[in-house]
């Protein structure tokens, strides 16, 4: 760029002292003449001249401002610029864990991307691609699925609204799951079963926070499909349909109230309506259901670098219809207490927790049907996002079912 203008204001220099001495010699031919110009004559050639000179002085000027807009783009388009690549960002998380007991397992259960992209200030699209076990394809154990790929708008400071597939505003992990963020190598029972977490669905739908810390969600979306005969019949962790070419006979409504407004709080409520579980399943009438879930999710720092935590969650699905009741499974619930405490250690941090749980799929039943388990264990972080996982499971199951007491071990980050 720096030549190119050199070479321009050389140009304009050689232009100028051409036109300037055009009339030097015109006059100089006038004196070899017999007859010599009058000064008036001489005076009016001079501003015919000076004219030319500012017409082309100002020809020069845009010439040059169009060789360095020229440039300036050559340049930007060679080195980065204002590019979509600016705009875009890149995350992730994994996690492997060994399960001990009956299952005496190694396995990489997730890796995930986040591949999100800002449009503007107002204007963004985030996505979730996820790799479980490791391995998928045909009669491999894992899966690849996308979890998340939605588009948020700020109508205004207070209400943005968002389109596309996204994840349920329903409990603590099913939105925030990544490894470092919680105690414990698996997500607790009452999230896997009854919250069917990860659970994501297709809609649309919009957020309205206010300046004191409420947070109100609604949206709708896709519903589950759950199938009405066999072992899973009427169980809502079967019903997801992962918005593969899944069925929307009868789509679903969400509600959430969220409270964020003390340090280190966040008390929530969800409701749910799905319309017909079972999206007109030519065997079976309409089961419309409802979820209702309730929790707080606590820590405050006690001492320098020590902390203490509290997580508490319940959830419940009813289900209208005479075949979930037949199978007990129109009432399933689930509901646990997690105190923890946490000491910083440099840029990282050990913590433990303990945690007790009930959850039971089979509610309606006069039976006790119900798993109740004792989790206790440690979390060592490495650093903020890269965590060490220790833990063991006491189990209490119903009769005729094995209880499932193990150890388990992860080391689990984010970025």
């Amino acid at each position: 760029m720096n030549d190119i203008n050199r070479k321009a204001r050389m140009f304009r220099t050689v232009a100028a002292g051409a036109v300037l001495a055009a009339p030097i010699l015109a006059l100089s031919g006038a004196a070899a003449s017999a007859q010599s110009p009058t000064p008036q004559e001489m005076w009016d050639a001079l501003q015919r001249q000076q004219e030319k000179i500012d017409a082309l002085e100002q020809r020069l000027e845009e010439t040059d401002t169009r060789v360095e807009a020229s440039a300036d783009a050559i340049e930007a388009a060679g080195t980065g610029g204002e590019g979509w690549w600016n705009r875009t960002s890149l995350g992730g998380y994994g996690e492997l864990h060994y399960n001990g007991g009956d299952k005496d397992e190694l396995d990489f259960h997730r890796f995930v991307l986040f591949i999100n992209h800002q449009f503007s200030d107002r204007t963004r699209f985030f996505s979730e691609l996820e790799l479980e076990h490791s391995l998928a394809g045909d009669g491999a154990p894992g899966e690849v699925e996308l979890e998340q790929a939605i588009i948020e708008h700020d109508f205004s400071q207070s209400t943005t609204g968002r389109a596309g597939l996204f994840l349920i505003p329903v409990g603590i992990l099913n939105e925030t799951h990544e490894p470092p963020t919680f105690y414990g190598v698996e997500r607790n029972r009452v999230e896997s079963n009854i919250i069917p977490t990860t659970w994501w669905e297709g809609g649309a739908g919009f957020d309205y926070t206010t300046q004191n810390g409420l947070r109100f969600d609604a949206l709708v979306h896709g519903g589950l499909d759950v199938p009405i005969t066999g072992s899973n019949a009427f169980r809502v962790r079967s019903g997801r349909q992962k918005v593969a070419e899944s069925t929307l006979r009868s789509p679903a409504l969400t509600g959430r109230i969220r409270y964020t407004g003390l340090p280190g709080i966040e008390l929530a409520t969800t409701f749910q309506h799905q319309f017909d579980v079972t999206q007109g399943d030519a065997g079976d009438p309409d089961t419309d259901a409802t979820l209702w879930e309730a929790h707080v999710d606590a820590e405050r720092q006690i001492a320098q670098q020590v902390s203490l935590g509290l997580r508490a969650l319940y959830a419940r699905w009813d289900l209208k219809g005479f075949s979930a009741e037949a199978v007990g499974r129109d009432k399933q619930y689930g509901w646990y207490v997690e105190p923890s405490f946490k000491v910083a250690t440099g840029i990282g941090g050990l913590g433990f927790f303990a945690r007790y749980s009930e959850d039971d799929n089979n509610a309606g039943n006069s039976i006790d049907t119900k798993t109740s388990q004792v989790t206790v264990g440690m979390n060592y972080w490495l650093h903020p996002n890269v965590v060490l996982k220790w833990d063991f499971d006491f189990q209490d199951t119903p009769a005729g079912v094995a209880d499932d007491d193990r150890l388990n071990l992860g080391i689990g980050f984010q970025f």
